[in-house]
């Protein structure tokens, strides 16, 4: 890119010339693969960010996928400081209301989904260490994806062959956190490698909040049956990482690193574990490709909470300590034609997904005796399944050189099934099983008025089905799934650009999206949280991004959303703590919990290929609720990190070593927030000043 005064006269060049002909720019011709038919992204009728390269390096310890998404227009990503819990991560509004996990967010390493069927995803396991690439695919076309795809992140680790290399990388920083990585891709004889291991630690920046986290992952390709073949392999471990819970907001005021004192009197900690082994086989025939993906693997969660003895009186409790054995696997195949319809390309992309999660659960008393923290007596134990069966069906023709129109549908078929096994004269049989069924259709148009430029426009609707855990309990307190529970409908639109010349590369998309049946939360007592629908919603709003360049090595990022999320009709909710029934009446107009109105990112860029390297990014987030009532709400907050290096090249291989500051002000600010936290505990306080220092080199290439 020019330097901004290469680029102003650029400007005059043009406008004194515009009789002559131009040979524009052209945009960029990554072509991203969240689409499912690779496309150029200025041909894509979809908001697509691809991260890659330079992109992905981080001057934090690199163990979130959070730090890898600041930035990003639309996606609100949030490291929670308690590493038992996922990041919360969520896109245009959607997935704010998981007290756990991720919601509302398709999640896929090199395509095999890491959101079960029923919708309830984590990242915990994702090899970010060998991540060539992440795409973050917003609006309508998430929903060819099927249920709860109010989004997609997709991660692609790197690829073997050669020439050899063999990586390392480390960091240490503050509340004892340390990170070391290695990684080697290459090739024997005609399969191609690529392997990485890590290890993460950390102390924590609040009390009981320790954690340790191994992963190891593997690609192997070799050719096969006159086409390719890719064994895909990862397994992960997460032994006792502690649970500091929320804090209140006198408990913030006092202390915010402190954890809840019944943190530390339960020792609530948990422990998972996953294991999954995948395989992709594509072939061409021709002008036809041929896909098939099948995976399979195993996670064990044992989590201890909180949950006091006197609450486990009721013979409905579940107990307080949780042990889960979640095995699942699944098949994606697929057929892409490749033909001319009216002597203009037209593609087709004709698939089946099927995925299956069992969910052997058990529940335990989380005391004997007076001893709290330990496990007790059985109190819950049931098999759980969730199945998905969606046949899909897309296709793109480019119209004219300039035109192209996209379009796509895909029919759900999502069922839950339910086995008690734990009945009792006062605990009733809760077997059930419900069917949820949808259709998912979406179309878009492409314009490309020039190379420089790309406007599109697209409208779908989507749909997102209850997750087990919600389905659990019913409101009445009678025995069985809830039943009354609906899927949520959602009707999208989008209306974007991108342009990118030698001055300046951004792009700018406008949303809407109305949402029918919102879940939220109807009770929250003893341990049980129920669910009701609430009625319709809209999200809608308008995200940017933007890189101009300033100077010889110096570039200036800016990122931003804005976002009206909102409850469109009156419904009745709970408030306060331990809630039995809905007792306060939610007006129309009420936001939507854990949604900022707006969020913006500026990075101060200097530095190349080599030599060094100096950052300063300042990011504004602003206050969201806490409550589905939003009778508590959260400040907004600025923070500003800094961040140097150095980038060195030569004939062994290539690294750099670098130091970063997060929160270089020390600011105080509540970083998450847990939504309608039955105890009154909402608030999850941010880090304060932190330092790491890191290093990284690769040979060979």
């Amino acid at each position: 890119m020019r330097s901004l005064p290469g680029c102003l006269l650029a400007v005059v060049g043009v406008a004194q010339a515009q009789s002559a002909p131009s040979t524009p720019v052209q945009l960029d011709r990554v072509q991203v693969i969240a689409t499912r038919a690779p496309r150029a992204v200025d041909r894509t009728p979809a908001a697509v960010s691809v991260l890659d390269g330079s992109a992905l390096e981080t001057a934090g310890n690199g163990a979130t996928l959070a730090e890898k998404l600041v930035g990003v227009p639309g996606v609100l990503a949030r490291t929670r400081q308690n590493w038992a819990q996922d990041e919360q991560i969520s896109i245009r509004g959607f997935g704010t209301r998981a007290s756990f996990g991720i919601r509302s967010v398709r999640l896929y390493v090199d395509g095999i989904p890491a959101t079960m069927p029923d919708g309830q995803g984590q990242v915990s396991h994702f090899p970010l260490g060998d991540a060539q690439r992440i795409e973050v695919l917003r609006g309508p076309f998430a929903a060819l994806y099927g249920n709860g795809a109010g989004g997609v992140v997709q991660l692609t680790t790197a690829d073997g062959g050669e020439p050899d290399r063999v990586g390392v990388d480390a960091s240490i920083g503050s509340f004892d956190t340390w990170r070391v990585g290695a990684n080697a891709r290459g090739a024997m004889g005609n399969v191609d490698y690529a392997i990485g291991a890590s290890h993460f630690a950390a102390g924590g920046w609040r009390d009981h909040s320790r954690s340790r986290r191994e992963s190891i992952d593997a690609k192997l390709r070799f050719d096969v049956a006159g086409g390719e073949l890719t064994l895909l392999g990862n397994a992960f471990d997460s032994p006792d990482t502690q649970d500091p819970q929320g804090l209140t907001r006198a408990q913030v005021d006092a202390d915010p690193r402190q954890a809840s004192p019944s943190a530390l009197l339960f020792d609530t900690r948990k422990s998972a574990r996953q294991v999954q082994l995948g395989a992709v086989f594509e072939r061409s025939f021709g002008a036809t490709d041929l896909r098939v993906l099948g995976y399979g693997g195993q996670r064990h969660v044992e989590q201890v909470l909180s949950t006091p003895p006197s609450a486990q009186v009721s013979p409905l409790s579940a107990g307080g300590w949780i042990d889960l054995d979640s095995p699942f696997a699944g098949l994606d195949a697929r057929m892409t034609w490749r033909r001319d319809l009216a002597a203009r390309p037209l593609d087709v992309v004709l698939g089946l997904d099927v995925e299956q999660q069992r969910q052997d659960r058990r529940g335990y008393e989380n005391f004997v005796g007076t001893q709290v923290g330990v496990r007790g007596a059985l109190r819950q134990d049931q098999r759980d399944r969730v199945r998905n069966v969606d046949p899909y069906l897309q296709a793109t023709w480019d119209l004219t050189p300039t035109w192209s129109v996209s379009g796509g549908v895909r029919a759900s078929r999502v069922t839950f099934d339910s086995r008690d096994a734990y009945i009792t004269a006062r605990n009733p049989d809760d077997s059930g099983r419900v069917t949820y069924s949808a259709t998912s259709p979406v179309i878009g148009v492409t314009w490309r008025p020039s190379n420089a430029w790309s406007m599109y426009a697209s409208v779908g609707r989507g749909f997102e089905t209850p997750t087990f855990n919600e389905l659990g309990y019913r409101s009445d307190g009678g025995s069985g799934l809830n039943f009354a529970l609906r899927p949520m409908r959602m009707r999208n639109a989008e209306l974007g650009a991108r342009w990118a010349t030698d001055c300046v590369r951004g792009e700018l998309a406008l949303f809407d999206s109305d949402t029918r049946d919102e879940l939220v939360v109807n009770t929250s007592v003893g341990g049980r949280t129920t669910f009701r629908n609430a009625g319709p919603t809209r999200r809608r709003g308008v995200e940017g991004s933007l890189a101009i360049p300033l100077a010889e090595r110096w570039r200036l990022d800016l990122s931003g959303t804005w976002l009206d999320a909102e409850f469109r009709s009156d419904f009745p909710a709970c408030t306060g703590t331990g809630c039995r029934a809905p007792v306060a009446t939610v007006p129309a107009g009420t936001p939507l919990p854990g949604v900022p109105r707006s969020q913006a990112v500026a990075a101060l860029r200097y530095g190349g290929d080599t030599g060094w390297q100096a950052q300063l990014t300042g990011q504004r987030v602003g206050g969201v609720t806490a409550t589905t009532a939003g009778d508590v709400r959260t400040e907004g907050y600025t923070l500003l990190d800094a961040s140097v290096g150095y980038r060195m090249r030569n004939d062994a291989g290539h690294g750099r070593v670098f130091a970063g500051i997060a929160n270089l002000l020390d600011r105080d600010y509540i970083g998450s927030v847990i939504v309608n936290d039955a105890n009154g505990r909402y608030f999850e306080p941010g880090a304060g000043r932190a330092l790491t220092l890191g290093v990284e080199w690769s040979w060979g290439d």
